[in-house]
């Protein structure tokens, strides 16, 4: 088993009669599952291999695959062909398409010597019902393994043969006892499991066994992996400073700071305004208590061409610049009016003070001549 993944585990099932209407050709049955890499004996062999051809035969189609030892490049799987020093083909990363009959023919200077020693290679392949993409805990899920087969049937394999194919977890029990398990098998080269995923399956194996008179012959494993949730990038949140002082930022040029005062007693307020899209100062000072507030937006980053401001700040900045900016124009119409009331009660007091004076200038006038008509009088 440990060569697994480097060879496949050849099941030699030598037959004890030879084949009937063929010159005593030699039969030898190999298993693989899809993906491995397979060795297949020439048992009629002669030294150097410069007398070995090989020749493939499926659907009654007849291909040569080596002839006198040399591989001949104008087949479809010659990339993954090889052969050995003892004249064995070699396949690389098998697939169901593989399947069929292999005849190891030797040719001395023109004729045939001897008979063919023929390889069957069945091949097991186990698939899933769903995409990657719907594997995940909690889904129901159904494997398919099937043993792939040419020129022979798998009544043969079963009857005579006694060929099983068996489901089993990691460690080799049989899913069959398994009541969370559903085996079902339509035909006896196809085997389905059907089950529901649980959060602990995830890189848990299942593995499809052919046996052949209960000795293990190969299998192919199903990996259940599930897939990663997608990972959706959010913006960067826009961060807001609030301190008591505003420092000033180095390396930004034309940064513009916009002040606005307000005074509860009967000092003047000023509100100047700039334009700016980089940094926002607010001040408020009352006559007990004094503080600053910066918000300052997030710098551009020179590594990025665009960058996102939350609305929710902008919400606040807009909300704060309008609470102020009403305050200044509230304290300035108060200040006008006092002002104005001021000036008003200014002006009644000097009319009273000059109505006043006039009267009394008046009233000695008038009374002078009338003391002295009563001094001349008295006299």
């Amino acid at each position: 088993m440990s060569d697994k993944h480097h060879m496949c585990l050849l099941g030699l099932i030598t037959l004890s009669a030879l084949l009937t209407g063929t010159s005593g050709a030699e039969v030898t049955h190999v298993f693989c599952s899809s993906g491995e890499n397979v060795r297949l004996s020439c048992n009629n062999a002669l030294p150097g291999c410069t007398s070995t051809t090989w020749i493939y035969t499926r659907h009654s189609e007849a291909v040569e695959l080596i002839a006198g030892g040399i591989k001949k490049k104008d087949t479809e799987i010659h990339e993954r062909l090889s052969l050995g020093s003892d004249c064995s083909l070699n396949i690389k990363n098998v697939t169901k398409e593989d399947r069929g009959s292999y005849s190891c023919r030797q040719y001395v200077n023109g004729p045939q010597q001897g008979t063919d020693a023929r390889v069957y290679l069945h091949v097991l392949h186990v698939s899933s019902s769903s995409s990657q993409s719907e594997i995940r805990s909690g889904r129901s899920v159904t494997l398919s393994c099937q043993l792939y087969y040419d020129r022979v049937s798998c009544d043969t394999l079963v009857g005579s043969e006694r060929i099983d194919l068996i489901w089993v977890n990691q460690a080799g029990v049989n899913l069959q006892t398994d009541s969370r398990f559903q085996i079902f098998s339509s035909e006896q080269c196809l085997s389905s499991l059907t089950t529901t995923l649980l959060n602990e399956d995830h890189n848990r194996e299942w593995r499809c066994q052919v046996t052949q008179r209960n000795q293990l012959k190969t299998s192919a494993t199903y990996t259940v992996k599930y897939s990663a949730p997608t990972e959706t990038k959010t913006p960067s949140p826009v961060t807001s400073s609030t301190s008591a002082a505003a420092p000033t930022q180095p390396g930004v040029k034309d940064s513009t700071l916009i002040p606005v005062s307000s005074s509860d007693s009967e000092k003047s307020s000023q509100t100047t305004a700039a334009p700016t899209t980089r940094d926002i100062k607010i001040t408020t000072s009352h006559e007990t208590t004094s503080a600053a507030q910066q918000i300052t937006q997030i710098t551009p980053n020179p590594s990025t061409t665009t960058q996102r401001v939350s609305p929710s700040v902008i919400g606040i900045v807009v909300a704060a610049v309008l609470a102020v900016l009403v305050t200044a124009v509230i304290l300035w119409v108060v200040r006008k009016k006092r002002a104005d009331n001021r000036k008003v009660t200014n002006d009644s007091v000097e009319q009273k003070y000059e109505v006043t004076y006039t009267e009394v200038a008046t009233r000695c006038k008038i009374q002078k001549p009338k003391r002295m008509r009563f001094m001349m009088r008295i006299k």
